[in-house]
This record gives structure tokens, C-alpha cells and sequence, in this order.
């Protein structure tokens, strides 16, 4: 048994292109919008997509583009609260981020693929990937104490070398053992396994999902890998996008709560 924890990586972000909109803000007459954000260097392409996908939508880069727009917000972080305040989500959905999620368990990543809408999913295959050891987090409540770790390190050690014997019975290392066979049998092996056994996916959200996952998976009442994944996603994004994450406060129990809900 070796002992894990889950990490959590950023591996993607937006990125603009910033030439393509300049062509289009030049033939719409919103140029200013551009080279205001060239003056206050604003560099965050993710809250730079937010702001241009809602101010697309009214025409409102400048006063007078759209006669009904008197008025424009040229600050980014207020434009953006008033878009969650209104609760405009769809222009949310342009920004998405990747992550890679590593030594998680399966009981975490069966919770994480319920939210479906707005994400995609890539996970390591236990139908091609043999398992040698049994990874495994425990909590710090568990860990704490000592006969529920004695009695889990020997199951668990029995399961891994319950592992090795079928991969030596089934001969899945002798010379010219094909792919078809070593899958066959891998995938039956993987039932032997706990649904505790970290593993690896990678999982791409946008900004609407993440904000209503963050919102449910830190709730008091979610499973506590999950509640401990989602915290640090919690942090990452508050510092990714300020502006489209700075309005959740953390409570003493560890919920993140939104300023604004159902964005």
C-alpha cells in the first residue's frame, strides 16, 4: 500500500487572440475597448473573454455604437461583478480551464463526472493500466487512528499482492502476450481493486460550471475528498480570475458560498 494525496494541477487556460480581435472590434467601431486594455495592461485573458463575449452581446464597447447603451462600464472588475449580479452565465461558458487531477480515488472521480454540462473528461483506463500497488488516500481522521491503519494496510497489502499473482498467473509478462489478451484480463483484474484506488483524470470546466461545482462540492454535506479537491480549485481560480471568483466568501467550515448564485 502507498500512501497519497490528491493533486490538483492547472495544466490549460484561455488564450485570445488578440490580432483576430482587433479586425472585428475595428469593423464594429469598439477599437477603444482594445486599447484600453493595452493602457491598464490587463493581462488576464479569462476575464478579458468574459468582458468582450458581454459587451458583444449589447454592442456596448463604446456610448453611441448601440443607441439604446447610454452608458458603458470600463472597469473590468465592476463590468464583471454586474455581469454575476445579473447572473448573465452564458458568456461564462467561452472560458474553460483544464486540470489535471492526480491521486484522486474513483469514489472521486464517480462524484466528479455527475456534472456533465460544460466539461469534458479524460480518465486513466484500469481497463489498460495494471495496477502493481494500491494507492490510497486517507483522511486525517483516519490516519489518526491506528488499529483502522493496521487493519486497512493489510487488506490493502493483500489486494496488491493479489494483483501481482493474477499478472504472474496469467503470464500477462511472458514474450509475445498480446495487447488483446493483456487488456482481457487487466480489466478483470481491475475488480479486485477498492473503489479508494487513486488514479488520474483530467477534467476541463468552464467558469459557469466551475462557479456551481465549487458552490456544491465544498457544501458541508459533499464527501470529503471531494470537499478537499474543490477547495483548492477554489483557491486556484480566485487567484486565475479575481474578478469572476473574488465574490465567494469561505466559511468557518470550509463551504464556499457566492456572492451571486445561479450565474
Amino acid at each position: 500500500m502507498r500512501s497519497v494525496e490528491p493533486e490538483i494541477r492547472l495544466v490549460a487556460r484561455p488564450q485570445l487572440d488578440y490580432d483576430m480581435i482587433a479586425e472585428y472590434l475595428a469593423e464594429v467601431g469598439g477599437s477603444s475597448w482594445l486599447e484600453r486594455l493595452d493602457r491598464d495592461q490587463l493581462d488576464n485573458d479569462a476575464q478579458n473573454l468574459a468582458e468582450f463575449a458581454g459587451k458583444m452581446c449589447y454592442r456596448s464597447w463604446e456610448p453611441g455604437l448601440n443607441p439604446n447603451v447610454k452608458r458603458v462600464r470600463d472597469d473590468q472588475v465592476v463590468y464583471l461583478q454586474n455581469i454575476l449580479a445579473q447572473a448573465h452565465g452564458s458568456v461564462l461558458e467561452h472560458i474553460s480551464f483544464t486540470f489535471v487531477l492526480h491521486n484522486v480515488s474513483r469514489v472521486f472521480t464517480h462524484e466528479l463526472v455527475r456534472h456533465r454540462p460544460g466539461t469534458a473528461v479524460s480518465q486513466e483506463s484500469l481497463r489498460f493500466v495494471r495496477l502493481a500497488d494500491i494507492p490510497f488516500w486517507f483522511p486525517e481522521w483516519a490516519r489518526e487512528d491506528e488499529e483502522l491503519m493496521k487493519r486497512a494496510g493489510s487488506l490493502l497489502n493483500e489486494m496488491e499482492a493479489f494483483q501481482r499473482w493474477m499478472a504472474e498467473h496469467f503470464g500477462l509478462d511472458d514474450d509475445g502476450v498480446k495487447m488483446h489478451e493483456k487488456k482481457h484480463k487487466t480489466s478483470f483484474m481491475r475488480r479486485f481493486a477498492p473503489d479508494g484506488v487513486a488514479t488520474g483524470i483530467v477534467w476541463t470546466a468552464n467558469v459557469r460550471t466551475l462557479r456551481h461545482t465549487i458552490e456544491a462540492r465544498t457544501d458541508p454535506g459533499a464527501e470529503e475528498e471531494i470537499r478537499l479537491v474543490f477547495n483548492k480549485i477554489g483557491e486556484l481560480m480566485r487567484a486565475e480570475a479575481p474578478a469572476l471568483f473574488g465574490d465567494y466568501e469561505v466559511t468557518a467550515d470550509g463551504a464556499w458560498v457566492p456572492g451571486w448564485r445561479k450565474v
